[in-house]
């Protein structure tokens, strides 16, 4: 398994002064941006990276550089322009705001549509079409490409920018350009990705299987949760998965067999709510099933007499009869459909209960009238499966994913 450590420069001058950056390379660290690498670098401080990408400009590189030197064994630092940011020549170093107003079609497009979002690049042979976006694109997969044929192992820490953030995601996880402004990176935000790599049929023909581990965490900066970005609107949703139970521990099939939590996991809700307390919630919704009703009533102790709304449609996907077996269980009595169930999910109707698309529709179905129907901050407590699908839901991705 190659681990990808990926991580967002620290606040920079431009960012400070609400400037474009693009690839120019005025833009330097601020006090506070150099303050954000250095909790960035003892986070990580203790994790051995088998090596270390960054981007070239100074921004970038300065963070690359303090979060390497406070690492117990920090790798050689190697700048690529595979990981140079997104390049938008004819609006680098304008404030954000004189974009807007000068170029109102423009940037809109670049917020509603960036996929389709073009510049006209003025050169000798006469004006070139440049796809911001999708040359960005590109890039991350060039830069996946490069890595992958010297690592297919190990952990990597990659510090780069806002948009080549964004496409580093998006490529690995198979997000399309057109949601490319729905991906957040904050200064000094944490992002994990795994990748693992199994032969197929032949030694040139390698599939590879992508985890989202984490995306742009911030609460090391000392920030809980990323800020919302600017003009957002609309209620914020904090989904959460249920605390661990016996049969998570155990390793058995729970789908919809009602087993509560355990002494650990009552503690993960309580860790949970800790986190939480001084976040002001507006809502409070939850799986009407026992484990996450659980998580959520503990979450909801420092938040006074805030009512728990519980839908029946976010309840655990249903294993059928996988229900309350362990996976040698499974395997003696339904012969290879564990492996096409960890392989390819999307495939597998599970005997007697369900498949994916199925518990896809009714948490969607329930995410969609709980969008509409709250207003403000709130949590949202599930299981894995229906967690999963929805945030595949967010970024247009199919059950597979």
């Amino acid at each position: 398994m190659t681990r990808i450590i990926l991580v967002r420069h620290g606040k920079s001058t431009y960012n400070q002064e609400r400037r474009i950056q693009g690839r120019l390379d005025k833009s330097v660290l601020t006090e506070a941006g150099r303050a954000g690498a250095k909790q960035v670098g003892d986070i990580l401080g203790s994790i051995d990276f088998d090596a270390a990408y960054t981007s070239p400009l100074q921004r970038a590189k300065e963070t690359a550089e303090i979060i390497v030197s406070r690492l117990t064994n920090p790798p050689e630092l190697q700048p690529t322009d595979k990981l140079m940011e997104i390049d938008l020549p004819l609006w680098e170093g304008m404030l954000r705001q004189d974009a807007i107003d000068q170029f109102p079609k423009a940037y809109q497009q670049w917020q509603q549509h960036p996929d389709k979002f073009s510049m006209k690049i003025p050169s000798p042979e006469g004006e070139i079409e440049h796809f911001p976006v999708l040359a960005i694109f590109a890039n991350a997969r060039n830069f996946w490409k490069e890595l992958f044929s010297r690592h297919t192992s190990g952990t990597i820490l990659v510090v780069g920018h806002n948009g080549i953030n964004r496409a580093l995601i998006a490529t690995a996880s198979e997000i399309t350009p057109d949601y490319y402004q729905s991906i957040q990176q904050s200064n000094c935000g944490i992002s994990v990705i795994n990748f693992g790599f199994t032969d197929d049929q032949t030694e040139s023909n390698k599939k590879i299987a992508v985890q989202l581990e984490s995306l742009n965490l911030t609460a090391h900066t000392g920030e809980k949760f990323p800020k919302p970005r600017d003009g957002h609107s609309g209620p914020r949703l904090l989904l959460v998965r249920h605390g661990e139970t016996d049969w998570n521990k155990a390793g058995k099939f729970q789908g919809q067999i009602d087993v509560p939590l355990n002494d650990n996991g009552r503690e993960q809700a309580r860790q949970a709510a800790e986190f939480l307390k001084d976040v002001k919630l507006d809502f409070a919704i939850s799986s009407s099933m026992l484990r996450p009703k659980e998580t959520a009533e503990i979450i909801l102790k420092y938040h006074g007499d805030l009512q728990l709304e519980l839908r029946d449609e976010l309840r655990e996907i249903s294993h059928g009869l996988w229900e309350g077996k362990f996976e040698s269980e499974i395997e003696q009595s339904y012969p290879g459909l564990l492996d096409e169930w960890k392989t390819s999910p999307e495939k597998v109707q599970m005997p007697e209960g369900e498949n994916l698309e199925q518990v896809s529709i009714r948490a969607i179905a329930a995410w969609r009238e709980i969008v509409q129907s709250v207003s403000g901050t709130g949590i949202v407590v599930a299981h894995d499966a229906v967690n999963k699908a929805l945030l595949c839901h967010l970024f247009n991705l199919k059950p597979e994913h």
